[in-house]
């Protein structure tokens, strides 16, 4: 960003110096350099103002990751269920104080505990259906195995992880991503799109 030189610690002259031949009378040279102060002079309330908004960032988001960067770390993950239907992958998984930008789309591996969400995806008598916990934030224990596994209906291949115990945070957490973001659960996240093989794009 382009700052002005009071914010940087270096100070304006009251007037930039003359020579003699500029003391005599119009100079161009001297009218483009009290041209360039003037502006210099305008441009110094105008930054506080574009400080303030962030550069665009929005307050959610900022607050929001503040939080974020101050949970405790241990031995766990943070984990947010993101459901699609007909895919197998089952949402994203960050380390405490990792943003969510900075998270892995996971497929789980249930061999030894199952997912919160292990139902039937058409339930009788109106039950909770697999897919019912979307968007629900846990605290995940478990490992990646190292391994990479595909899931057909996304295309992706994604790293796999082999939980140990889900404990609910939160059902409500907001936001993913960013606070503008919308969800369908007929598509992949956009963010994904990238890993989609050319064939299908």
């Amino acid at each position: 960003m382009i700052r002005s030189p009071a914010l940087t610690g270096r100070l304006i002259p009251p007037c930039w110096p003359l020579d003699r031949a500029e003391r005599g009378g119009h100079n161009p040279a001297a009218m483009r350099r009290l041209l360039l102060l003037s502006l210099a002079l305008l441009s110094v309330p105008l930054f506080p103002s574009c400080q303030s908004t962030g550069g665009g960032i929005d307050p959610a988001a900022t607050a929001r990751n503040q939080a974020i960067r101050a949970e405790p770390r241990g031995d766990y993950y943070i984990g947010r269920r993101y459901f699609v239907s007909k895919t197998r992958f089952w949402g994203y998984l960050r380390k405490p104080g990792q943003l969510w930008e900075e998270g892995q789309l996971v497929i789980m591996r249930e061999n030894r505990v199952r997912t919160p969400d292990r139902l039937s995806e058409n339930p009788s008598g109106g039950g909770l259906a697999h897919g019912y916990d979307h968007n629900i934030e846990y605290k995940v224990r478990g490992r990646f195995t190292g391994r990479t596994v595909y899931d057909p209906n996304a295309d992706f291949e994604l790293p796999e992880f082999e939980p140990s115990g889900f404990e609910q945070l939160s059902d409500r957490p907001g936001f993913l991503f960013s606070p503008k973001e919308r969800y369908d659960p007929r598509y992949i996240p956009a963010r994904e799109v990238k890993r989609t093989t050319p064939e299908r794009m």
